[in-house]
């Protein structure tokens, strides 16, 4: 397996692109959202990769090692020995985000059946990541490693897209399957956020968007958290995420972050769904804790193989909103969990899909959450 990561920019790319091209090289592209009226880049990866797995999306901001930079393209190239790719690309237009997230696993599966992770990417704006993942899960086998994000567009939350057929489009969700005997996959996911205020009871919910919270318009009570901050919502949302449970008797928390607002109906739509009768606790940062939560994602991230790995690292727009100057601690928790030789490359997004430790997988909102790829060398 070879891997190679580079970086453009306006000034062009920091190093030609390596030749690594096949049918079983993935190239993940992960850039600003201006990009996407951008030809040169694009262009570049087309006439270098013809054969690969190309996808990507827009950010809200691009990892590369322990850096998080902005207005470029950030690139990881993997070349492996001894493993399948299947890419599936679906428009978001006029579909339940369920029949998307089955339609693509489907796709997948019928293309390789013997699939073992499921790498997605989706518009961040117009799909209810939770359905988007749920429909992914009944394609697929238990078993299958589905993990992934939902593209950003900084703190804007205007316009999103991902890459198909080689190039940017708006109202997509696409993914890979990856499968082959010598083929591995590790993942983790972690928060690091403090419960505060009392837990109220989700008194009506259609979908990802909330409506009332103990009978109270969902947004008033929102609002009055916020105080002073509430002018700059849907942006200042981020910095206060809601914990839910499905019930009282419910330990398992997901958390949810607000992609839109409602003036007229009191209302916020989020990333994921949110229960009717459900149970939702706001949540504020705690930077240690933050910070602590990446390494743990790395570590149960790593791969016990003897050979290089490429490490895709999703973290939340939020997060990084919180850090700040400190946003790249998470990152330095990340890489020195890590082997000197992992290649790790990633975006800032509006939602990660990763499964719950080793359980079902799911839509999260505010955590790190690290996929590793790699293979089994060939014994001697």
């Amino acid at each position: 397996m070879d891997i190679a990561l580079s970086r453009w920019s306006r000034a062009g790319w920091d190093h030609p692109l390596p030749a690594l091209d096949g049918p079983s090289t993935l190239v993940l592209a992960f850039g600003d959202s201006a990009l996407g009226s951008e030809a040169e880049p694009w262009g570049d990866l087309r006439d270098a990769y013809p054969q690969a797995a190309v996808l990507g999306c827009s950010t809200a901001g691009e990892i590369l090692g322990d850096a998080v930079l902005d207005g470029g393209l950030t690139v990881a190239v993997a070349r492996f020995e001894d493993t399948r790719l299947a890419v599936a690309s679906v428009p978001v237009a006029g579909t339940d985000s369920h029949d998307i997230g089955r339609e693509l696993g489907a796709r997948i599966v019928a293309a390789d059946p013997d699939v073992k992770a499921v790498f997605v990417l989706s518009d961040g704006l117009a799909v209810n990541g939770s359905r988007l993942v749920q429909g992914f899960t009944a394609a697929c086998r238990p078993e299958v490693a589905i993990t992934g994000g939902l593209a950003a567009d900084g703190d804007r939350f205007q316009r999103t897209w991902v890459v198909v057929d080689g190039a940017p489009a708006e109202g997509h969700v696409t993914a890979v399957g990856l499968s082959g005997p010598r083929f591995r996959v590790g993942h983790g996911s972690r928060g690091g956020w403090d419960i505060f205020g009392p837990e109220r009871r989700v008194t009506r919910a259609e979908g990802n968007v909330l409506f009332e919270l103990d009978g109270q318009p969902a947004l008033d009570l929102y609002k009055h958290y916020l105080g002073a901050r509430a002018a700059g919502l849907p942006a200042t949302a981020l910095l206060f995420p809601l914990a839910v449970r499905y019930g009282p008797h419910d330990e398992r928390r997901v958390v949810r972050t607000i992609l839109g607002v409602d003036e007229e109906s009191r209302s916020m739509t989020f990333a994921g769904d949110i229960p009717e009768d459900g149970l939702a606790q706001l949540m504020r940062a705690n930077f240690e804790r933050l910070i602590d939560g990446a390494g743990r994602a790395a570590e149960l991230a790593l791969v016990d193989v003897d050979g290089p790995s490429l490490t895709v690292a999703i973290s939340c727009v939020g997060r990084r909103l919180l850090l700040g100057e400190r946003v790249e601690d998470e990152l330095e928790a990340v890489v020195s969990a890590f082997s000197p030789g992992t290649a790790i490359a990633g975006f800032y997004s509006y939602g990660e899909i990763s499964p719950i430790t080793a359980g079902t997988c799911d839509l999260h909102n505010q955590t790190m959450t690290l996929t590793s790829f790699s293979e089994d060398r060939i014994a001697a």
